[in-house]
């Protein structure tokens, strides 16, 4: 039981880090393209584009983390499913 546990904190802190990682990199590629972008064509502002599409993806990023967890394809889901696909499985035999 407190494997079990000890497995899931683990993987949770794991899913904050990765979380935190794509933030990190998301902040300096952008910053990076900002820069670029002002010093190559600063008449023709593209930059955005790529801050803009890439941020939803953060968004939907820390919504899975942060607010529903592991709501959606979780491992309670996994669980579930596997217990629904063996039972079919079982049925059929």
């Amino acid at each position: 039981m407190e494997d079990e546990r000890y497995r899931a904190a683990r993987a949770r802190v794991r899913t904050i880090k990765d979380f935190y990682k794509n933030l990190f990199t998301y902040l300096a590629v952008n910053v990076l393209l900002i820069v670029i972008n002002l010093l190559t064509s600063p008449d023709a502002l593209w930059f955005y584009w790529v801050t803009l599409f890439w941020g939803f993806g953060i968004v939907l990023h820390a919504s899975k983390v942060f607010v529903f967890k592991d709501r959606f394809f979780g491992k309670d889901w996994e669980e579930r499913k596997i217990k629904e696909l063996m039972e079919k499985e079982n049925r059929r035999q």
